[in-house]
């Protein structure tokens, strides 16, 4: 650590970076850390930075939201979407499309530096937070800790009792994961959803299990009793919650600025990344403003390196810089091993008797857990529906055990990168998905939903993910610790490193491997 405690610790210094490219200004932004990302991979690096006494830059492309708009709100609800919604877009693009075949489900909006983002591949869109903390500002709050064994078979090299023993339960402390009340779920008419779902897996034999949560259930409870204003009982979740949540903005990084070592920077795009001949790195970013127009482009130096720019954007910057030159000795499986979780979305029609409630929370708290089953594994989140009405629906987000992988290619054309995911390899998700589900509508004598996804041939919708992973992978592209190969003082700590798919919502998993990551990065690679 004593080799990290230069004046450049007290603060972030203008030097002179003599041995640099020509091509590269003389001077850049200097830090001793810098962690790209503020996802939950950046979060926890930023913290343990910041506690070891480093002196960290975080630079977030997306926005701080701590600012209320004209009706006195932070985000905007699912049912009312205006320019908070989404990233830059003139019509929102939520995951359902349509309602009873009706268009009513999306909304035009104006342009904006918006809270959620759907990234489109050819075969494949991937669902993004944009803004201080990522994705825990948009996700459903299911803070799932993965079956021992399949984590083990996914990360044969990790050792698993360190994992169960020490990591997770540290990951799980910091986000501030908690459990519903159990009499409060059997009676409240905010969860009658999950219930239905419940009796209707019963009926075919199979079990469900409670999943816990990192939104306060206390708050929800004083929603429901009407002494808190409404968040997840007012329909808000994947354009953000305004009360209630404990997203990243609220744990891990507010302790991480709590620290006064951690500077944060706001709308700032990494595009580069590159090395200094004294072995220094050196990154280029874009800062712009609410339009999306760049109003500067900077660079920034380090020592130490932390990527947490995602499954995506982590991908992006490394097969960018391995194929444009920059990083020429990354690994090969750099941008391999990507998968989409193995997500399927669908819904089922229940009979006029099974009423799901008008009244529905945003948060799932449930699941069909039929993962035991080998020749057809799948978890399957209870989701809601809030729309306000009875529509007898009831909807769900099954992770499938698809072994299906892609890779992320460099596009010389865009500067971007491509992903080779194909609809084949989706469909492979989608008959796990429905086998399971013709299953529970044989026990229950229900069928599909044909209405929520655009068209009506369009049952199962598995061209998008909330869960990408992989790109990075633990073990290939980095060591056993996400120190990326081929390079010093370069890490990896998001969901690029899971190999494509975790079999429950991963959220957990990345935060806990990141721990794990800084444990030993800080024992080891800045000591004296």
């Amino acid at each position: 650590m004593a080799a990290l405690q230069t004046a450049a610790t007290l603060g972030f210094t203008r030097v002179g970076l003599a041995s640099a490219r020509a091509a590269e200004p003389d001077a850049v932004d200097s830090a001793p850390a810098i962690v790209v990302g503020s996802g939950y991979g950046g979060a926890v690096a930023a913290l343990r930075l910041g506690q070891a006494g480093i002196r960290t830059l975080v630079l977030e492309m997306g926005r701080l939201w701590n600012t209320p708009g004209a009706d006195g709100k932070v985000f905007c609800s699912t049912a009312n979407p205006d320019r908070r919604s989404m990233w830059f877009r003139t019509r929102t693009e939520a995951p359902l499309a349509t309602f009873l075949w009706l268009d009513v489900v999306n909304k035009d909006i104006s342009p904006y530096p918006g809270v959620l983002d759907r990234v489109r591949f050819a075969d494949m869109s991937v669902f993004l937070g944009r803004g201080v903390g990522g994705g825990s500002l948009v996700n459903g709050g299911m803070a799932v800790t993965p079956l021992q064994s399949y984590f083990a078979e996914q990360f044969p090299a990790v050792d698993v009792t360190e994992m169960y023993s020490t990591y997770f339960p540290r990951a799980r402390a910091m986000l501030g994961v908690n459990s519903i009340d159990p009499a409060w779920f059997e009676s409240t008419e905010w969860y009658r959803f999950s219930r239905v779902s419940r009796k209707h897996a019963a009926n075919t034999g199979l079990k469900t299990t409670f999943v816990p949560n990192v939104y306060d259930f206390g708050h929800m409870q004083r929603e429901a009793a009407g002494t808190a204003t409404r968040s997840a009982l007012g329909q808000e979740v994947i354009y953000g919650n305004n009360h209630g949540k404990r997203s990243l903005d609220k744990t891990y990084l507010a302790s991480a600025l709590g620290t006064g070592n951690v500077t944060l920077h706001t709308m700032e795009k990494v595009k580069s990344v590159s090395r200094a001949g004294d072995g220094t790195w050196v990154l280029t970013a874009d800062r712009f403003d609410d339009t999306g127009a760049v109003v500067e482009t900077k660079q920034y130096g380090c020592t130490y390196l932390f990527l947490g720019a995602g499954s995506l954007g982590t991908s992006e910057l490394l097969v960018r810089a391995r194929e444009t030159g920059t990083l020429p000795a990354l690994d090969a499986s750099v941008g391999a091993g990507w998968g989409p979780n193995g997500n399927v979305m669908l819904g089922r029609a229940n009979h006029l008797w099974d009423t799901v409630g008008a009244n529905q929370s945003t948060m799932p708290v449930m699941g069909i857990d039929d993962w035991a089953n080998t020749a057809n594994p799948v978890f399957a989140e209870i989701a809601p529906l809030p729309t306000g009405l009875e529509h007898w629906v009831s909807l769900y987000l099954a992770i499938t055990k698809n072994p299906q992988r892609a890779s992320f290619t460099y596009d010389s054309a865009t500067g971007g990168v491509k992903l080779g995911w194909t609809a084949a390899q989706s469909a492979v998700s989608m008959r796990m998905a429905k086998k399971l589900f013709d299953r529970i509508n044989s026990a229950n004598s229900t069928i599909y939903r044909y209405d929520l996804f655009g068209s009506a041939d369009k049952v199962f919708a598995d061209d998008f993910t909330y869960h990408p992973l992989g790109g990075c992978v633990l073990g290939k592209a980095t060591d056993n610790y996400g120190r990326v190969k081929g390079y010093s003082k370069l890490y990896v700590t998001d969901g690029s490193l899971v190999p494509g798919n975790i079999g429950v919502n991963p959220f957990v998993t990345i935060t806990a491997l990141a721990e794990r990551t800084m444990a030993r990065v800080l024992a080891e690679d800045t000591a004296p």
